[in-house]
Order: C-alpha cells, then sequence, then structure tokens
C-alpha cells in the first residue's frame, strides 16, 4: 500500500464519458439523419443563449485527436454513446454506412490506444423521424424499433465492444419533455402520457438486453444508466440508516426497482406527486423490462439528506441551507450519497456489480494567463466522492468501474456552453482542447489505482 493513498482493487475500470449530441457535433455530415435535440434547439428561448449541438466539440471530425488525449490521461475506458441517426438516419429502414463507419473507426482507435470502449445505445437522441411517425416513446413501436437497433449495433461491433450501457436516464427524455417542457422532444402532456413514455423506455431497454444477448459474445456485459435519487442518511444512526434505506426505496420506484425486480408498487407510484398513477401493463411486459443484467450503472451528482421522522413515509428530507457548497449548477455537494446508493444497491439487490457511469463537477474555470487551467474545486469535488467510493468497496459494496463527467467540456443540454464539466477545455471558438488541473490529478489517481 502507497502511503497517503486510499487503494481501489486490481483491475477497477477509470475511465470518463461523453454523449453523441453533447460532442460529436457535424448533424449535417455524414448521412446522419435529424434528431429530436435538433428540433428541440430550434425553438428560441428553449436553450441557453440558442445555442445547439451543431457542432458542439467537432468529436466526429477530432476523434483522433481526442483518442490522443484519452491516452494521455492514462483512461482505461471511454464511455460514448452512438447516435442513433447516423447508424439508420430515419430510425428504421435503411443503414447509414458512414454512420457505421465512424463509429466502427473509433472503436479501433481506441483499441488500438489500449482503451476500453463502452457504448450506451441511446442517450437522448431520438430520430426526429420516429417522433413525427410515432410519437416517440409514447409508441411501443419505438421500443420494438430500439431492440432492432441494438440488434445491429450488437452484430455490428460487438466483436469488439464488450460492455453495453442500453439507456441513459430514462427521466430525461420522459418526465422531463413531457411533464415540464424542459427537455426533447418537449411539450406538456397528461401526466399519463409522461407514464407511458417511461413504461415504454423500460421495455425498450429490456427488448434490447434480449437483442444484444442474441447476436454479442458471451462475455460481453450488459447494463443499464440510471440517473437514481441517492438519499444518505444526515447522521449515521440506526434509524436515520433505516429511514434513508426506506427513502432509497420510495424515491426510485418509477423506474429502478421496477427493472430490477419486475414489478412496480403502485401504493408508492400513487405518492409521487408528479405521477399520481402508475402506467398500463402486462406481465410480459414486466417480464421484458426485469430481464436479468450484469451490472448497474448510476448517474450521480447529488443526493437528499434523510433523517427519521414519524410521518406516513418514515423519513423526511433535512433541506440543504443556503450557505451550503454548491457547483456551478447549483447542485449540493454531497459526497456522501455516492456511498449509500452502492451500499442501498446492496442491501435491496444483493451483490450485482455497480458502476459509476457518470460523477463529475460544472465550475467556473478561469483559464490563466498562461493558459493553464486550475480547477481545484472540481479535482476536490472528485476527491471526496472517490474517497466515498474507495469507502463503500471496503465496506462490501460492489463498486466495479467509474467514469468521470465529462472527458471535455460540452453542450450541456439547454444549459448550452454555459456549463462546463469537462476534465479537457474546448474552446468553442479554435476547438483547442487543454488539459486542466483536474485531467492532471485523474491521470495520477488511475496511474496509483487510488485517491
Amino acid at each position: 500500500m502507497k502511503p497517503g493513498i486510499m487503494e481501489f482493487p486490481k483491475g477497477f475500470l477509470w475511465g470518463a464519458a461523453t454523449a453523441s449530441y453533447q460532442v460529436e457535433g457535424a448533424v449535417n455530415q455524414g448521412g446522419r439523419g435529424k434528431t429530436v435535440w435538433d428540433t428541440f434547439c430550434d425553438r428560441k428561448g428553449k436553450i441557453n443563449n440558442n445555442d445547439s449541438g451543431e457542432r458542439a466539440c467537432d468529436h466526429y471530425n477530432r476523434w483522433k485527436e481526442d483518442i490522443k488525449i484519452m491516452k494521455e490521461l492514462k483512461l482505461k475506458s471511454y464511455r460514448f454513446s452512438i447516435a442513433w441517426s447516423r447508424i439508420f438516419p430515419d430510425g428504421e429502414g435503411s443503414v447509414n454506412q458512414e454512420g457505421v463507419d465512424f463509429y466502427n473507426n473509433l472503436i479501433d482507435g481506441l483499441i488500438e490506444a489500449g482503451i476500453k470502449p463502452a457504448i450506451t445505445l441511446f442517450h437522448w437522441d431520438l430520430p426526429q423521424s420516429l417522433q413525427d411517425k410515432y410519437g416517440g416513446w409514447k409508441s411501443r413501436r419505438v421500443s420494438e424499433l430500439f431492440a432492432d437497433y441494438a440488434r445491429f449495433c450488437g452484430k455490428t461491433y460487438g466483436d469488439r465492444v464488450k460492455m453495453w450501457f442500453t439507456i441513459n436516464e430514462i427521466s430525461c427524455f420522459t418526465t422531463m419533455a413531457h411533464d415540464t417542457d424542459y427537455h426533447a422532444p418537449g411539450g406538456k402532456e397528461e401526466i399519463t402520457i409522461s407514464n407511458r413514455t417511461i413504461h415504454n423506455a423500460l421495455l425498450g431497454h429490456g427488448l434490447a438486453v434480449r437483442a444484444l444477448r442474441e447476436v454479442c459474445a458471451k462475455d460481453s456485459k450488459i447494463g443499464i444508466v440510471e440517473n437514481l435519487v441517492p438519499p444518505w442518511p444526515v447522521i449515521d444512526t440506526e434509524e436515520n440508516i433505516k429511514a434513508q434505506q426506506q427513502a432509497f426505496y420510495d424515491m426510485n420506484q418509477v423506474k429502478l426497482f421496477p427493472l430490477m425486480t419486475g414489478k412496480y408498487d403502485e401504493k408508492v407510484y400513487s405518492h409521487q406527486r408528479v405521477r399520481k398513477t402508475a402506467p398500463e401493463y402486462t406481465q410480459e411486459d414486466m417480464e421484458i423490462i426485469s430481464t436479468p443484467i450484469d451490472f448497474l450503472a448510476y448517474n450521480i451528482y447529488q443526493g437528499p439528506a434523510i433523517r427519521a421522522a414519524e410521518n406516513e413515509f418514515g423519513w423526511e428530507l433535512v433541506n440543504t441551507p443556503k450557505g451550503h457548497p454548491k457547483t456551478n449548477m447549483d447542485w449540493a455537494i454531497t459526497p456522501k450519497c455516492i456511498y449509500w446508493a452502492i451500499m442501498n444497491t446492496k442491501h435491496f439487490f444483493g451483490d450485482i456489480p455497480v458502476y459509476i457511469a457518470e460523477n463529475g463537477m460544472a465550475a467556473q474555470d478561469k483559464e490563466e494567463e498562461n493558459g493553464e487551467i486550475l480547477d481545484l474545486d472540481r479535482m476536490e469535488y472528485m476527491r471526496a466522492h472517490l474517497e466515498m467510493c474507495g469507502k463503500s468497496i471496503q465496506d462490501g459494496g460492489n463498486l466495479k468501474g467509474y467514469f468521470a463527467w465529462s472527458l471535455m467540456d460540452n453542450f450541456e443540454w439547454t444549459k448550452g456552453y454555459s456549463k462546463r464539466f469537462g476534465l479537457v477545455r474546448v474552446n468553442y471558438r479554435t476547438m483547442e482542447r487543454t488539459i486542466k488541473l483536474s485531467g492532471e490529478y485523474y491521470r495520477k489517481i488511475i496511474q496509483d489505482n487510488g485517491v
């Protein structure tokens, strides 16, 4: 053991992540079809400064340069998403070979650099034609087409890619789209519509898992990325720990528990203030949704503090005070939530492997006169959360890997280019990349296999 370092298990997977619409750009290049995010960005006033992902980080044209940076950072894995409309411009039908080739080249380049490719099949950028033709995830037909797309990707890339994430953060293209008009495809609709899109996305996940199993190598690992609500006990007393376990159960009934247990808890579902009732479903649906997976992956940025309470739930939120440290997204910095997410997973679901698929911080990066980005705040955010990750492993949690969000600054959805999460700075005028202090720190973590 190295002095002053919390070591991680041998083979721990250190990576960084991006998403296609946030980094690729080249929306009219290489035969790519239009997506719901292209359309959403066209709505004036929906995105900060009316930005869009039209150019983003130009990763589509600069992927070779970006792999060199990943290699310099000593990354063991790169988690990226495939743009469905680069493979099937209309979401179904004819295949776009240019899009297929782009990802083939990216995968081969990563492997040549000694970096394990990890693919997310869907990170919100639904082909616009599927929205127009079927109503997007309102339709079970899109769930079926997603499985067809997954099968094609598995068959095409599965000889080299052994780690698959089906869907990233279901709530962000269902609830946040159809309840609040905050994300694509947008629109405020009846709550039953949002419930239906969640159910169909879960169904699409289960169908995709089955499709990938048909065509991928037997040693392939398949899971899903969930932005769960990760509560933590405000003080580690026995009653508060039990209270936060109940909160974990109650707060994650909509997506996480159905896909792991094959059941909706309709009593708990009815307590969700914005969801009211569970969606319509069949027993066959639930069997598909709960198709066994190889791992759970979580995107974790913050979580609510919980204490025991004498009410119908047995718990209550402890409000975050005004002066509590926050990120540049105005998210509270709560490292303990990542520890308890891992431990609660073991409590409820047994020893299933867990990956942190995203964790990181938007910071007010300032470029020094010599060009350096001394993002000490992001560095310390990473340190604090990784210490909690290490503690979870010491206490029996089955954490297998960590992907920093994000490899580089990028298009931050409705925030446009106003928020920076990257380990690497992107100059959006020149597209120049600069490794930040946090990137140098992460490289040291990877080299030491510890914090």
